[in-house]
């Protein structure tokens, strides 16, 4: 009687990757990781004028005008991509600041080559 066993998770093989990686690409491996259990689709993968959840680190947090009125805009990375969140007629939010754990949901666009998201609904996540 034989049985398949699944391949263990790493192994020899994951071991020499992680090893031989940088040090970028295994904080994104582990990201991904991370946020797969948050029920997000990953970054990569957004369509233009779809809806969906993201959920990554915030990278940075600016305040940029658009049309003479306040936007604070945020990069979310996931470990496969980033996204621009922008909140227009916002100065401030509280929490919103580089390194936060968020999740976010809303119509994703492409502006100047960029994936945007305008006005998300968004969830502040507790560090792991």
């Amino acid at each position: 009687m034989t049985t398949q066993e699944s391949p263990k998770k790493g192994g020899l093989r994951g071991f020499f990757r992680r090893l031989t990686a940088g040090q970028a690409e295994l904080e994104a491996a582990e990201l991904r990781e991370d946020l797969a259990c948050h029920g997000a689709t990953p970054i990569a993968a957004c369509g233009e004028r779809q809806r969906f959840r993201v959920a990554g680190t915030l990278r940075t947090v600016t305040l940029r005008p658009r049309g003479g009125a306040p936007a604070l805009e945020a990069e979310l990375y996931d470990g496969s991509d980033v996204i621009d969140l922008v909140w227009l007629g916002r100065r401030r939010i509280a929490g919103i600041e580089p390194g936060r754990l968020v999740r976010a949901e809303g119509l994703v666009s492409f502006q100047d080559g960029r994936k945007v998201m305008f006005n998300p609904r968004y969830e502040l996540r507790p560090a792991s």
